[in-house]
């Protein structure tokens, strides 16, 4: 992991952002992503060389109002606003939240019976390492053919079957996006500082080298809770789907993910799959 988590989604806000968004000119020899540091820093109303101190880990404690300045001139939402907060507080890494507690495997019969409640909906519940602990039917039947059950007497797990599995890359034609949220999914909270986490991470590196490892040093820490995520399913044929993904309470560290069809014919497939009456599952508009 980079020990400059701050630094790192700064600079790779910094480069998403475009000048025309800021009503600034491109200009024909611009070869920079995003602004430039000196443009930001102009707009932020501080200096180039505080922006670089920031960018290289040489500065991790800004104060609120640099914070704030930053944030509005990169027009950041207000969760990576939240996340923006959160990096800087967590600039001291002795301190972890989870201690040196077990993943939570257990999981409340309140949330199975939601489970059962979003039937046919393919819906899951993970905990922070990512493993596979509850689902509904039609999440098993969406899933079972990618062969993400198969083999493993522990918990099936969603990071270790897209970086490992044989299949994975077939499975998700965006791979590689998949893959860099799945890694700032991991990274969020105290990423290596949880022996638990370490421990897969490491795995990780060692089997998928480079494709985790590289993500680990350039993704940032702040995974999307919403989007569209397509499948080449090998039952089903093309499908897109829209999750959803919601935090349950801290005592009990896990996501509940909920997917949706995102047009008709996929629909239509996950009906089919799940063998439903043509209807039961109805597209979700954008």
């Amino acid at each position: 992991m980079s020990d400059n988590e701050l630094g790192l989604f700064l600079r790779t806000r910094r480069e998403g952002v475009t000048p025309a968004q800021v009503g600034l000119p491109t200009g024909p020899r611009r070869r920079t992503p995003g602004l430039r540091r000196a443009e930001l820093a102009t707009l932020a109303g501080v200096s180039v060389e505080y922006i670089t101190r920031l960018e290289q880990g040489r500065d991790r404690r800004p104060s609120p109002q640099v914070l704030s300045a930053l944030a509005d001139a990169l027009g950041l939402s207000p969760a990576e606003r939240v996340h923006l907060h959160r990096l800087t507080k967590a600039a001291d890494t002795g301190f972890n939240c989870m201690g040196g507690a077990q993943p939570q495997r257990d999981v409340r019969p309140t949330v199975r019976a939601i489970l059962d409640r979003l039937e046919p909906a393919p819906a899951v519940v993970v905990n922070r390492l990512t493993e596979v602990l509850a689902y509904t039917d039609g999440y098993h039947r969406l899933m079972a053919p990618t062969g993400l059950f198969t083999g493993t007497d522990t918990p099936a797990n969603l990071s270790r079957f897209l970086f490992t599995g044989p299949d994975a890359r077939a499975l998700y034609p965006d791979w590689g996006h998949v893959a860099d949220e799945m890694v700032a999914t991991l990274k969020q909270g105290p990423f290596r500082a949880d022996p638990h986490i370490a421990a897969l991470a490491d795995e990780l590196t060692v089997i998928a080298g480079s494709a985790f490892a590289d993500r680990v040093e350039t993704i940032p820490s702040l995974a999307a809770a919403t989007g569209i995520t397509r499948f080449a399913h090998p039952e089903a044929g093309a499908l897109r789907l829209a999750y959803e993904i919601l935090d349950l309470s801290a005592d009990d560290d896990q996501q509940l993910i909920v997917h949706l069809p995102a047009d008709e014919a996929t629909a239509a497939a996950l009906d089919r799959l799940t063998g439903r009456r043509p209807g039961a599952l109805r597209a979700v508009s954008g």
